[in-house]
């Protein structure tokens, strides 16, 4: 057979690998950077009995015009490939937000060995212990699903635009929309289209799937009330708490986790004990004090604000040290955290105390030049009460 991968860069390379091991005549093309001159020029010349393309490429560009097979995207062509070579359960999971928060809460709930694959990392579980960092296009679903084959347990596996459908469960995180393939599609329009194939579907509330008959929406089955999550599936109700339900950005999620680990056959309880994700409002508590920690890449003054407002009704006490800044150092976040939004973030906490990362102190602050200097500075002098990491950086 004689194939034509088009793309490398978004696991393309990974995709004809697999093709090419399994017997196939394989052409590549870099159809974004136009490293692979040669191979362009063959597929131009060449016939081939398959085609397979990100589902974010221009759909009129000029080698899928010239092209008489059938076209299928690497979502499908992973599908393909994976066979019944299959862990299970498999979970694949997309959307525009809130997929690595829900991945790594399902996996929270999930016993046994498996694979955690997330923008975040790709984890063995139990210990989620780190392997490496790779992309969550799909092409980076079959050595995670070869990982979780070989340690004989499940996959959780974060994709973009789409799953590949050989999953037992897929889930869409959001409703949101934008468009892709050079403003020529729908992203949730490609998304609902990739999960066609699963036997399962969990779809977040504002997601509509007219006639899919596969298709769970959260909003029929799921309710948060404060801290509380009740689940209702298949007559029965499950229940968790969890002070993260607070959270604009963790109530979906943590309610997609559940039910789909009760569509699954396991009880989401274990959820009430989920600390959260490492730089997305996780929570520690050490003795008298709690941590809250908000520093990634999108810390702003909004997200400042309502990671304090989060540390006192965990705390319920007042006491609160703000770490807040950006290293200079920094390069990898391209919008600062400016002086401005600072300010304002300082000045509607109201802290006991500011302890500055970067830039130039406030009247009173102390300044410390990273992230983990600062968070040890303000254990070290924070008696009770909360201590909130609001430093923009890249985790």
């Amino acid at each position: 057979m004689q194939v034509l991968v088009l793309d490398t860069i978004h696991g393309g390379r990974a995709i004809a690998a697999a093709y090419a091991a399994a017997g196939a005549s394989v052409d590549a093309v870099d159809v974004y950077r136009g490293t692979t001159p040669e191979e362009e020029d063959r597929a131009k010349r060449g016939q081939y009995d398959l085609v397979t393309a990100p589902v974010h490429l221009d759909p009129d560009y000029p080698l899928l015009l010239l092209q008489n097979a059938p076209v299928i995207t690497h979502h499908e062509a992973v599908r393909r490939l994976l066979g019944d070579l299959l862990p299970h359960p498999m979970i694949e999971i997309t959307g525009a937000q809130g997929k690595t928060t829900t991945a790594h809460a399902l996996a929270h709930i999930l016993f046994g060995p498996g694979i955690l694959h997330t923008s975040a990392g790709t984890y063995l579980f139990p210990g989620k212990q780190f392997l490496e960092k790779m992309s969550i296009t799909p092409g980076s679903v079959l050595p995670a699903a070869a990982r979780a084959r070989s340690a004989g347990g499940w996959l959780v596996a974060e994709e973009s635009l789409g799953v590949t459908g050989a999953g037992d469960l897929a889930i869409i995180t959001s409703g949101k929309d934008y468009r892709c393939a050079n403003g020529k599609k729908s992203a949730l329009a490609v998304k609902l289209a990739s999960v066609r194939e699963s036997p399962r579907v969990l779809l977040a509330p504002g997601i509509a799937a007219p006639g899919a008959g596969n298709a769970v929406h959260l909003d029929e089955v799921s309710r948060v009330s404060g801290r509380t999550c009740t689940i209702t599936i298949n007559g029965r109700d499950y229940r968790f708490e969890n002070t993260l339900l607070l959270l604009d950005g963790y109530r979906t999620p943590l309610a997609l986790a559940g039910a789909a680990a009760a569509l699954l056959g396991y009880d989401p309880a274990a959820l009430s004990t989920f600390p959260g994700i490492p730089g997305r409002m996780s929570v520690r508590v050490l003795g008298n004090v709690t941590v809250i920690d908000n520093s990634n890449s999108g810390t702003n003054a909004e997200t400042t604000i309502e990671a304090a407002r989060y540390a006192r009704a965990c705390t319920g006490k007042k006491e609160l040290t703000l770490v807040i800044g950006q290293a200079e150092s920094d390069g990898a976040v391209c919008e600062g955290f400016g002086e401005d939004g600072i300010a304002r973030a300082i000045r509607e906490i109201g802290p006991d105390t500011v302890i500055r990362v970067g830039g130039q102190p406030a009247p009173g602050s102390t300044v410390c030049a990273s992230l983990f200097e600062a968070e040890k500075k303000a254990l070290e002098t924070t008696r009770a009460g909360a201590v909130v990491l609001a430093v923009k950086t890249w985790r």
